[in-house]
């Protein structure tokens, strides 16, 4: 019985191949409905059972299209990452990077993020950290504080900053 489960959900996992045609319109649907980098595309691609040379000329007809744009695609990224999940530069720098984005889009989605919304959204994390935290030492307290805020991708100085002003 049980390898009647596991062949069931073998044969699920195991999708159509598409066409290369097919996979282009499938493709431009997906990078017009929400920005996408070129390694997302790739990996989906090859996930559609296409070979190097067919993905490689399907991820070159969406740049010179424009539905592929990797600067683009970074600065949608930093400050949607910013604005609603409230990250801090070094975490999306990272995910950046893990995307294979280069260091120019990088730079420039960066500059997206404003420093006064950055030091602002950075002093309302800690205000509402702070509010969590009951008891215990200032330092303790502090260092919690710290330790939560600079997982959000913040910088330990702007962090141990901000505690000593509020202090």
């Amino acid at each position: 019985m049980l390898y009647l489960l596991i062949m069931d959900f073998e044969e699920k996992k195991i999708k159509k191949k598409l066409t290369p045609q097919q996979a282009l319109t499938r493709a431009q649907l997906s990078c017009a409905y929400q920005e996408r980098c070129q390694q997302e595309m790739r990996d989906k691609l090859y996930e559609w059972g296409l070979y190097s040379d067919a993905v490689e000329n399907i991820i070159s007809d969406l740049i010179t299209t424009g539905y592929l744009n990797e600067e683009r695609f970074a600065k949608t990224f930093a400050g949607g990452k910013f604005r609603i999940k409230k990250w801090g530069r070094i975490k999306i720098r990272i995910e950046l990077k893990k995307r294979k984005i280069s260091e120019y889009c990088i730079k420039s989605a960066m500059q997206e993020i404003n420093d006064t919304d950055y030091i602002k959204t950075l002093k309302q994390l800690i205000a509402k950290k702070s509010k969590e935290i009951k008891g215990g030492k200032l330092q303790v307290r502090n260092y919690k504080i710290a330790q939560y805020i600079a997982s959000k991708g913040f910088e330990q100085n702007l962090i141990w900053d901000i505690l000593k002003e509020e202090d």
